[in-house]
This record gives structure tokens, sequence and C-alpha cells, in this order.
């Protein structure tokens, strides 16, 4: 299916590692021009380089920390309005109401709650303005699957969703579509490493960590390229008629009980 995405602008957030650094290689398969943002400009610089190797698209790389507002402002002073904005950055870590303190849940949802808040607020009236555009955000499912031992990132993600909803409910009318894409167990090099190290620990052997995912769909975590083809293909004009929703991919474990591991 062509997706009539070749010279597109595309600006990722979180872009040079997992589900962002994925997106990415999908996007620029598609012909996609690249802005890709993260903290750490070493990592973006690589995989830049690892993208233009292989294909004839451009690729700026910004490094910035998103959970200032300063920076965003920085980063739409640089960039302008592009086509498609992919929020992506931030993880929010795991913990009980009990065991995560202010500091860090404040910490948390300044870069990926408040962050991909003022991304929205910045660029959505840049591409207002121009008249077009499309806003993805990637949540997680922990935002419609309540979870009490990952309670900041629940309550972020449910807060993002509503957000989402809420603002690509009428945005067709601006000529922007906004949408979430909302993944569960994804097959990142982080929760990979994860995986092996409690592997090692409690079974000795790191090679057998996909065993704690056996409760998943298929035995096994989405892969990060499903994840990315999902979001590419909803930021392409085939998806037009979507905005206000969250596409939530999961293989249908979002309805079961009990925690993947």
């Amino acid at each position: 299916m062509e997706l009539d995405l070749q010279g597109k602008t595309v600006l990722i957030t979180g872009g040079s590692k997992g589900i962002g650094k994925g997106i990415a290689l999908s996007m620029a398969a598609e012909g996609c021009n690249l802005h890709l943002v993260s903290r750490t400009k070493e990592d973006l610089d690589q995989l830049a380089q690892e993208i233009t190797n292989d294909l004839e698209v451009s690729v700026q790389v910004h490094a910035r920390d998103l959970s200032n507002s300063d920076d965003v402002a920085g980063l739409i002073s640089d960039i302008g309005a592009p086509d498609i904005l992919v929020n992506n950055a931030g993880a929010i870590p795991g913990g009980t109401i009990e065991t995560v303190d202010e500091a860090r849940w404040r910490e948390a949802w300044d870069l990926k709650v408040f962050g991909y808040i003022n991304m929205c607020r910045a660029f959505y009236a840049a591409m207002k303005e121009r008249g077009h555009g499309v806003i993805i955000n990637v949540t997680g499912l922990a935002g419609d699957r309540t979870d009490a031992d990952y309670i900041a990132g629940t309550t972020g993600n449910a807060g993002l969703n509503a957000f989402t909803r809420a603002l690509g409910s009428r945005s067709l009318g601006d000529g922007i579509r906004v949408l979430s894409v909302s993944p569960g167990a994804v097959a990142t090099e982080r929760l990979v490493g994860l995986m092996r190290s409690r592997a090692e620990a409690e079974l000795g052997d790191g090679e057998k960590w996909q065993s704690f995912l056996s409760k998943l769909p298929l035995g096994r975590a989405a892969a990060v390229e499903e994840i990315a083809s999902v979001v590419t293909f909803m930021a392409s004009d085939r998806a037009s008629y979507i905005s206000g929703t969250v596409v939530t991919i999961d293989g249908g474990h979002g309805a079961n009980n009990g925690s993947f591991t």
C-alpha cells in the first residue's frame, strides 16, 4: 500500500532508541525527512548516520530536554511546523503510591506528561496557522489497564489519552489530526535487557527471558517494528478520518487480568 508520505517532514521525540528509533526507521523508509530529538546527541548522530547511509532522506538532530519548556520553544524556533509530530520521549518509573516519591513523580511527568502537552501546545498552533498537520502521542497500555504497581505511569498515560481525545475531538476543523498510539509490552532493547537480567538472576540463564512473557498473546511482546508500522500508517493520509482516539496495540491482552510478568 502506498502511503504517500514521500517528502513529508516528521519530528520524533525520544527518537534515538526503542520505539522512537523504530518510528524513525519506518518513516525514513517511506521517504520522510526527519527531525530527531533526545537528550543525548551522540545517540542521535549514530542513528542519523545509519539512516542516511541507506536512504536518500534528510535527518537533522536536536539534543534537547523537552521537560524544559524553553527547549520546546527553541525547537519550534529552529524547525517550524513539521507535517507530522510524534511525541514519544520519556519513561515513567514503576512503583506503588508508597514507593514513588514526589520528586521522582514530578521529574517523570515533566518529560512525558507536561512535555507532550507543551509540544502539542506549541506545534498545534504552528500547524493550525499553516492549515494542516498530524500529531501522534505514543502513550501506553497502563492508561487504560490500570496498575497500582505502576501508578505514576497509569495516571500519566490516562491523562495523556484523555488530553488526546479532547484535543483531537475537534482538531479536524483546523486541518489537524491528533491521536494516541498506546502499546502494551514492546520488545525494546530496554525491556529485553531487563528481562535478561531477571532471567539470569531467577533462572540462572539470561537466554530464558522470553519465558517471562508467556502470558502475553503469542507468548511474546510486540516488536518495535509492529508499533512503528502502526504509527506510520496512522500518520499517513490513508488514516485521514482518524482523530481524537486511542489506538491500542496489545494483542487483546488489555482485556485480560494479571501482569504480563
